[in-house]
Parts: C-alpha cells; structure tokens; sequence
C-alpha cells in the first residue's frame, strides 16, 4: 500500500510518501536537482513500487522548497537537516525497520554522501555523483569537462564515419583542434569532488557506487575517483563500483532500469 504523509524540517513541513512492506530493511529515495520524490518520467515512484513489492518499505520526499513541501529550496548543499528529518520520519511510519538502504542519483547521491555520517544509514547507494562545482540545475551549455570531451573523441574515433567525414572536410578542423587541446587538459579536482573524498573515507556505511559509462555527470566523477582524493576511499574493502553501457543520467531505458533494480536489490540483502 502507497502513502502519503509528510514530515517537520526546521519549520518546514515536507511532503513524503511511503510504499509499505513488511521486510526489516527500508530503501530511503533522495531526488537530485529540483526534482519531485516521483522522479524523472515517474522513474522514482516506478522504482518505489518494485521493491516495496519484493517487501521492503520505501521513503520519498520533497526536500524543503520542491514540490509540495514548504521552505526555501537552498539546494542540495543544504540539505543536510532534510535527508536527517526524513530518517526520522521513515523509522516513525516504518518502526519495523532495522536496516536502511539510502539512494540517491546525481546530487542527491553527493548530498548522501556529505551527510549521512551520524545517521542510521546501514548502505549507501550513490548513482553518477555530481562532483562538478556549479549546480546540475546550472546552465546546460556549461562547457563540459575534460574527461568527458576525451570519452566523446575516444568514441568517434572508434567509427569509420568519422574519418570518412575527416577526410571529405565535413569535420571542422579549427573545432576539432581546440576539442583536442582542451581533452589533453588534466583537470584538477573540484573543492566538492575533495569534501565528498573525505566524507566517503572516514565513512563506516557500506557503498555501492553506480555509473552510467557514457553519462557527462558519470564521466566527471570517474575522472575525479581515479585521483589520489580518493586514494582512501579506493583502499575501502566495502566498496562496490558497477558501471552500466550506457549514457542514460537517470537510468530511464527499459535496459537501465533493469539494471539499477538489480544493483539496488544487491544493496537491500547485503
């Protein structure tokens, strides 16, 4: 059964949905971006509805600011005392429970990451964390990293067209110049890609990290998690990287979908 219901943070009432079960592990959903606790196209409230079957409680909500819920919206550097309030909330409605699972895609698996020390998180679950600096609800003509524009050349110059097109002057030799020189630039790391290093390596919460291989945000973050920020938390023995074909942020074909059911079905018996 799907309910609704809602939750005090700060003040501020915000709105939640529960989809009951009666297993002792819950999966807590955290939306990235300005998006609702349904998710893109449904996809999180989809979601909520396939595990809640298998019988494990799941949470959704609104941080401060979304949807239906009150507040400011100070973003998802600010929402640490949600992502608290709504493990409360969830252990109130679901007072069974004795093992949480937390997921989050995008920067809602960077907010997990930064806050969930203290909290009654047993599994952490982060899909394509947002390492860049400006907000994923920034301008999407942001230029893109580095790791990415070499990801992007790798893979044109896997296929014949391309050279085709190189040689007949189809390609702009003035633009393929610069792309080049930018995709040889080694990035450093972010001050964010650093805080979540740190979190991450002093954490005691099992991880399971999820990335879309062809994703801008995936791609950022692998580039970010192969530097030596993250040299402790790569040294963490609790630690599971699955990486996924596919250039889908939000896992929204059928295929994706499959797998990240899979991966968080792994997490929920862990």
């Amino acid at each position: 059964m799907r309910r609704l219901m809602g939750f005090d943070c700060e003040s501020a009432w915000c709105a939640a949905t529960l989809d009951e079960g009666d297993k002792t592990t819950g999966l807590l959903i955290v939306s990235g971006g300005n998006e609702i606790r349904s998710g893109a196209h449904a996809g999180q409230a989809a979601l909520a509805a396939h595990v809640a079957a298998l019988g494990y409680p799941v949470f959704r909500y609104d941080r401060r600011g979304v949807g239906e819920s009150e507040g400011e919206n100070r973003g998802f550097e600010s929402s640490a005392a949600d992502i608290a309030a709504a493990v409360v909330a969830f252990r109130a409605q679901a007072p069974h429970i004795q093992r949480i699972v937390a997921f989050g895609n995008c920067d809602a698996a960077s907010s997990l990451a930064l806050f969930h020390a203290g909290l009654p998180i047993d599994h952490l679950v982060l899909a394509n964390p947002w390492v860049i600096e400006a907000g994923p609800e920034a301008d999407a003509s942001a230029p893109l990293s580095a790791a990415t524009i070499r990801a992007r050349y790798w893979a044109r110059l896997k296929n014949p067209r391309s050279l085709i097109d190189l040689l007949s002057g189809k390609i702009d030799l003035r633009k393929l110049a610069g792309g080049l020189a930018r995709a040889a630039q080694k990035e450093a790391p972010t001050g964010l890609a650093r805080r979540i290093a740190s979190a991450l390596s002093t954490s005691d919460a099992p991880l399971t990290i999820l990335l879309a291989s062809r994703d801008n945000t995936a791609m950022a973050f692998m580039a970010a998690w192969k530097g030596s920020d993250f040299d402790d938390v790569r040294g963490r023995g609790d630690i599971d990287v699955q990486t996924l074909d596919s250039a889908s942020h939000s896992f929204a074909d059928a295929d994706s979908k499959v797998w990240l059911r899979e991966q968080i079905e792994a997490a929920l018996v862990a």
